[in-house]
């Protein structure tokens, strides 16, 4: 009997100048679906025809239903890692029906050792980054520019992401699909529902860019329909034809929720106790054109931020995780500002992402993070024909000394060129005060992926500029980034980004103003092909941070010196780092009841270096040690850090990490220490109890977050979730109740 989970539901110029040396193109065939395609290159266009049946089939993790009898199956997996294009170690069948409500597809994922498949992700919305998993990508506008990305496990689970550009995805967007799995003694098997209802799409466009991904984690195998370069994307999938009659209903989604807050406060005694309807409203003026509707949004069920020590002086950077903001997030991205240096080590999260004109998160959220009610609000998102469009307007309430405040923002872009846009966007509104501001931008993305060798090469431009009583001149910020993208062999991107000191985008994010910021990475990855060892990488991230009046404001130079990858997932790294800081201005990064330790004005020039080992997530026991030592400003760090995960079973995960560093200056020593634990509990695939322990010594606060959540359907939620903080005031490790906060509710999604 299988055994069934159901989840329903600068060497710059040089860089340049070999970057756009390449101008052959490869030009892709197109394969249809009648062709034997097990010799192809991985980069042809593949192609099969989705059939339509007229009973859709039952949802169970079984492929016994006949419908399944009538659809083409798909075969030709190859090899991405450890690998590229070459045959794979397990067979994989992948099956495409839909009718006019939905795409199914189901999959067989054969493996010689089953009792092995590696399933740590026991609930749904987790990434899966040690699991053994099934990935599906959907184009339906057949762009290569943008799409959505399904995974699932062997547990059922269900993880959603969105692609805000080719390259990366958000992976806190979600939305409503359903998906069974079970395993048997040679293969495990999922069977996943896609409504139509779910994703945009226009009924004129009868072919959709398609791609399917599996992972064999135990072997660091990772597995595609189509790649280019080790990777496969939107930009990089093949075509799924014969989309032809399908329907979205009425479009409309109504979200009514229902929840019951209590609140205390214990120093001053204060209590709270509050019921507060809310509902969301979401209706297809088109298959591709979505318009949403917020009243008395509640945000009560939110995830809490993972804690960050900041030992610098410098904003911190969290992301959005409401749902409301998420949904069509991609249509409000501009000009790549966040994506320009990721996976540059030489950056920070908040470097990178500074100087977004629009930030969700300073929406309903006062400075020190403070829940602020949101009224109601309002959202027109999606594509018409190459428009793609996103227009938000939100009546927030007032706060302290802010009065209420209507906040909107726009973002047009048009798609051009092969795979290229042109873009504009606008925001006008400041939730923080009662100035008014407004922000205009215009950006450029470039993108080929045809170039000879499978090559890809990307570009950005942008330019924006703010406006604000009293702040006159100085005020635009602007940015260009280039690219060149390489899973195997050499690698290398640049980014130049300008940021005016009054430059003020308050419905954005600032991490700095007045500044100028070069960065610039190259790398080179080599894959050994052999049974142990997959990949080397080694490779320098820089960063250059100077003031527009003039100076070196910060640095940081990464000599990538190893990093070494194994077939099952094991790894480790070698780097050093040299840091020049600048500091005008004094700041504290250490302070209790009887001392402060402060950063002095002065140039400071230190290097560290570290040594980081980690095993694979798919074991049962996995984790992460990272051990840096070196100078700090005018003295010295040591940083020990880590993290273990026990997967005690597909009902049961523990994972706790811990952050240590010891600093020694002339002007005082002090040590922080950053903790965490989390349990996850799955008493069935639909019912979860997750919890959050997290204590940082700067704080001397203990938090606590825990939840239940029940989703006896995808779209029906039910929450009891605890916040619960405990701070040690005089920081004599006597902890006192400082703050709690109790919420049930109940929130049920109406598709019509």
């Amino acid at each position: 009997m299988p055994i069934k989970i159901a989840a329903v539901s600068g060497s710059c110029l040089l860089f340049c100048a070999s970057a756009f040396s390449v101008t052959a193109w490869a030009q892709s065939p197109l394969i249809p679906d009648d062709t034997d395609t097990s010799s192809l290159p991985t980069n042809a266009v593949r192609q099969f025809r989705a059939v339509r049946v007229d009973q859709p089939p039952v949802i169970d993790g079984i492929i016994d239903d006949a419908v399944w009898q009538q659809a083409n199956v798909i075969t030709d997996f190859h090899q991405t890692r450890p690998g590229n294009g070459t045959p794979t170690s397990e067979r994989t069948e992948v099956y495409v029906v839909y009718d006019d409500d939905a795409l199914y597809v189901a999959a067989r994922m054969f493996d010689s050792e089953p009792e092995l498949i590696a399933a740590p992700v026991i609930r749904h919305g987790q990434g899966m980054p040690s699991d053994d998993r099934l990935v599906v990508i959907l184009d339906p506008f057949n762009t290569g520019r943008a799409g959505y990305r399904f995974e699932t496990n062997l547990n059922a689970a269900r993880h959603d992401s969105l692609y805000t550009s080719v390259t990366s995805f958000s992976l806190d967007w979600n939305t409503i699909w359903d998906v069974a799995t079970s395993v048997d003694g040679e293969s495990w098997i999922a069977e996943l529902e896609i409504p139509f209802k779910s994703i945009p799409f226009d009924p004129a466009i009868e072919t959709w860019g398609f791609n399917f991904g599996r992972a064999i984690r135990r072997r660091g195998e990772e597995m595609a329909w189509v790649s280019q370069n080790r990777t496969y994307n939107p930009s990089v999938s093949g075509q799924m034809t014969g989309i032809s009659g399908i329907s979205k209903g009425v479009g409309l989604d109504l979200v009514p929720s229902l929840s019951v807050n209590r609140r205390r406060e214990y120093d001053p005694v204060t209590k709270e106790t509050s019921t507060e309807p809310s509902l969301d409203a979401f209706y297809r003026i088109t298959p591709s054109l979505n318009a949403a509707l917020t009243i008395n949004t509640d945000f009560s069920a939110t995830e809490v931020d993972n804690r960050q020590v900041n030992l610098t002086r410098f904003n911190l950077f969290f992301p959005e995780k409401r749902d409301f903001f998420l949904n069509d997030s991609d249509l409000f991205q501009f000009g790549n500002i966040g994506g320009m240096a990721s996976g540059n080590d030489a950056t920070s999260l908040g470097s990178r992402e500074n100087a977004r004109p629009f930030f969700s998160r300073r929406l309903g959220l006062s400075e020190n993070g403070a829940p602020v009610d949101i009224n109601y609000g309002g959202r027109i998102s999606g594509r018409v024909g190459r428009w793609n469009i996103g227009t938000l307007a939100i009546r927030q309430d007032e706060f302290g000394a802010v009065d209420a405040s209507d906040l909107f923002v726009t973002r047009i872009s048009a798609n051009v060129l092969e795979d290229s846009g042109i873009g504009f966007i606008y925001t006008n509104g400041d939730p923080a005060s009662n100035v008014d501001n407004s922000v205009m931008g215009v950006d450029f993305k470039y993108l080929n992926n045809r170039l000879a060798s499978g090559r890809t090469v990307e570009a950005d431009a942008w330019f924006q500029q703010s406006e604000t009583p009293g702040l006159d001149g100085d005020d635009a910020s602007f940015g260009f980034g280039l690219r060149m993208p390489n899973a195997t062999g050499l690698r290398g991107r640049m980014a130049y980004k300008e940021v005016q000191r009054n430059f003020n985008p308050a419905m954005g994010y600032i991490n700095r103003a007045d500044v100028r910021d070069l960065t610039a990475d190259v790398g080179y990855t080599h894959f050994f092909g052999g049974t142990v060892w997959q990949t080397a990488f080694a490779g320098i991230d820089a960063q250059r941070i100077e003031r527009l009046e003039g100076g070196l404001q910060s640095q940081a130079l990464v000599y990538r010196l190893l990093e070494l990858q194994t077939n099952t997932r094991d790894g480790i790294s070698l780097s050093h780092t040299r840091n020049d800081e600048n500091v005008l201005r004094p700041f504290t990064i250490y302070s209790d009841q009887n001392r402060q330790v402060a950063i002095q004005p002065g140039q400071y020039q230190f290097s560290e270096s570290e040594i980081s080992l980690n095993t694979g997530g798919q074991r049962r026991l996995s984790g992460r040690l990272n051990y840096l030592q070196g100078d700090f400003y005018n003295g010295e760090r040591t940083n020990i850090s880590g993290s273990v995960t026990w997967n005690q079973s597909r009902f049961f995960v523990l994972s706790a990490n811990y952050d240590w560093n010891d600093i020694s200056l002339p002007q005082g020593d002090f040590v922080a220490r950053l903790t965490s634990v989390s349990t996850q509990v799955a008493f069935s695939s639909t019912l979860y109890w997750i919890s959050l322990l997290q204590y940082d010594n700067l704080s001397e606060e203990l938090g606590i977050n825990t939840r239940v959540q029940w989703i006896p359907r995808a779209g029906q939620e039910g929450f009891i979730v605890l916040n619960y903080n405990m701070q040690d005031r005089d920081k004599d490790n006597t902890f006192e109740s400082a703050f709690s906060d109790l919420t049930v509710k109940f929130r049920y999604t109406f598709r019509f």
